[in-house]
């Protein structure tokens, strides 16, 4: 990779970053496209400073994740139609000094999950009350799928069910909720913490099916649990390659190499064993 005047600037903000793989996964697809560009990430609290930062920098694209996929749409100077009824973004595109806001996390969520369940009719328990929360609570919904939402904060996770539509079911009560679908969005379970578990696990039963946003590790402690009660697991790998790769395609216009963005990840994963 040659870097210039020339070289597009891509990257990602979010608080904390440390162990982010979307520079290994994005660079990756950037050079197996022999594109000038390279993906950073920039740990960062103060959101506003990075929209700023993007138009003043001219950069193309940036990734938005945990804490600021809802801070930042009043920011944008526009949404596309799914990301707009969603209410949180993942993904800005800056055309020309415009910035766009996207959110491809709710396709990826659903193309993960359809891989292993069928979802019409099916009952399923979200916990946690952010971004990726609300964007896969949307689309579930918009599946015939009957949703709750579990959450630490009561506040957060009622304010989540309401704008859904939903029940909400406190933490405490979580496990005892009969859902046939349980999905885990918080940050609880991330490495270097992947001994946690934002629950214990005594509620899940054969035949349930369990998904963690979380990507590193692949294997989660909730999702280890879950393959041991005979569970259905979906890692959050596939929603992380899923999401990323409608991130490249809407940056560059290309269709994205799938097979090396995998094998980016799963290399650099290898790093945090």
């Amino acid at each position: 990779m040659i870097i210039d005047q020339h070289t597009t600037l891509y990257g990602v903000v979010g608080y904390p970053l440390r162990h982010t793989l979307s520079p290994a996964m994005h660079n990756a697809a950037l050079l197996a496209r022999d594109l000038n560009a390279i993906y950073l990430a920039f740990e960062t609290r103060d959101i506003q400073g990075c929209v700023r930062a993007m138009k003043a920098f001219g950069m193309k694209g940036m990734s938005v994740t945990l804490p600021h996929k809802s801070a930042v749409v009043p920011m944008l100077d526009k949404m596309d139609a799914l990301a707009e009824k969603i209410g949180a973004v993942n993904t800005v595109v800056n055309e020309g000094g415009h910035l766009v806001g996207y959110n491809t996390d709710a396709k990826a969520a659903l193309d993960a999950l359809e891989q292993k369940v069928q979802l019409p009719g099916k009952t399923c328990l979200i916990i946690g009350a952010g971004g990726a929360a609300r964007a896969i609570g949307f689309v579930l919904r918009e599946h015939d799928v009957d949703i709750a939402i579990s959450n630490r904060s009561l506040e957060h996770g009622k304010n989540l069910a309401g704008s859904l539509g939903c029940p909400f079911v406190p933490l405490n009560k979580a496990e005892k909720t009969q859902a046939d679908i349980l999905i885990q969005t918080t940050p609880v379970g991330m490495y270097p913490h992947h001994d946690r578990s934002i629950i214990s696990g005594d509620g899940l039963r054969e035949g349930m099916v369990v998904m963690d946003v979380i990507y590193n590790p692949k294997e989660t402690r909730i999702l280890k649990v879950a393959r041991e009660k005979g569970c259905l697991t979906v890692s959050g790998l596939d929603m992380f390659i899923f999401q990323g790769a409608e991130q490249f395609r809407l940056w560059t216009g290309l269709e994205a190499p799938l097979d090396d963005m995998t094998a980016a990840v799963t290399g650099a994963l290898t790093g945090f064993k």
